[in-house]
């Protein structure tokens, strides 16, 4: 046997926002089924540093597919070394004997498949008439929001704010044509969600920035940004009132943006209405009418890293991409 290795640029090349979102559906679907064996993520912290990393094993047993993600995410990397605040390598295992069938660049593929979360759960939860996006932080987790959700509903209003309006006008000079609507770069984090059908968030801030009384009935919000103890996005009163939705309970009650209200006693379990992969599977309705606002807490699952990688091994096999070396 041989290992496939592929690096990021390889990846970028093989993977579309299309498969990835066939693939994170998969891998949502089993998870509400209960066809998943995910432990929950861990953490190794590098406080002298300001960095952390992850570690993310998974199988889907009726897929047949294993393998574990590494990432880290360290967020003085470009200004210190011009490196990404985030990078991850993932290794695909081979169930039957455990040899290492490849190893992969997963930073694009973290990237896509966070993005193709907010794209499905966009689908399930946010209104069908949903044509006004409002994406919180202009970065490259920004770009595949847009991706994604531009692919579910019919997006004629984009309203971006980031606290760089160099970034700002960077996204939109990047997507006008590529994803044509209305483009608006906001001057605060109130106007560009007040008037949004959909509002994405990914920040790494660690106090609430988006406030109940701007978030009009109907709203779905994707909330990217928590991933670590002590983050959160959005105001505590606002989780209160909302329909919430979260991927993972042991995640998303250690980092996600309930982490902090649920540590508070603001919210308890209580308040969660279900998980995405139940809704993904037909287990659990959705929304149910067009008044109610909706959340999805995200913290990104293993299985989502997995079936995207499974599916760009796929490709790369049928292309001939990549480099096979013997490891053992």
């Amino acid at each position: 046997m041989k290992t496939l290795l592929l690096n990021e640029r390889e990846v970028k090349k093989l993977l579309t926002m299309e498969d990835t979102l066939k693939a994170v559906e998969q891998a949502f679907s089993a998870k509400g089924r209960g066809m998943a064996d995910m432990p929950p993520k861990m953490y190794l912290f590098y406080k002298k540093y300001n960095g952390d990393i992850r570690v993310m094993p998974s199988y889907l047993p009726e897929l047949d597919i294993s393998g574990v993600k590494v990432v880290n995410v360290h967020p003085n990397n470009p200004k210190k070394y011009n490196l990404p605040s985030v990078m991850a390598t993932i290794l695909m295992i081979d169930p039957k004997s455990g040899y290492p069938i490849a190893i992969f660049d997963g930073t694009w593929i973290t990237t896509m498949r966070t993005g193709a979360a907010g794209g499905l759960a966009s689908k399930y939860l946010a209104r069908k008439d949903a044509k006004v996006l409002a994406l919180i932080g202009a970065g490259v987790q920004a770009d595949t929001q847009l991706a994604a959700i531009y692919r579910v509903r019919k997006i004629k209003r984009v309203i971006v704010y980031d606290l760089s309006e160099n970034l700002c006008k960077e996204f939109v000079k990047k997507y006008k044509k590529l994803y044509p609507a209305e483009y608006i770069i906001a001057k605060s984090v109130k106007d560009c969600v007040i008037d949004a059908d959909i509002v994405s968030t990914q920040t790494p801030v660690r106090k609430p920035i988006i406030m109940k009384e701007w978030i009009k009935p109907g709203t779905h919000i994707n909330a990217m940004g928590a991933d670590a103890p002590g983050k959160e996005e959005l105001d505590p009163k606002l989780l209160t009132t909302s329909k919430i939705v979260i991927d993972d309970w042991d995640q998303a009650s250690h980092s996600g943006e309930i982490n902090v209200p649920l540590t508070k006693g603001i919210i308890t379990r209580k308040h969660l209405y279900g998980e995405i992969g139940r809704i993904v599977a037909g287990m659990q309705k959705g929304r149910t009418n067009d008044k109610e606002v909706t959340i999805f807490d995200s913290t990104g699952l293993g299985i989502q890293d997995l079936t995207t990688a499974a599916q760009v091994y796929k490709i790369a096999k049928k292309k001939k991409a990549g480099i096979w070396i013997q490891m053992v």
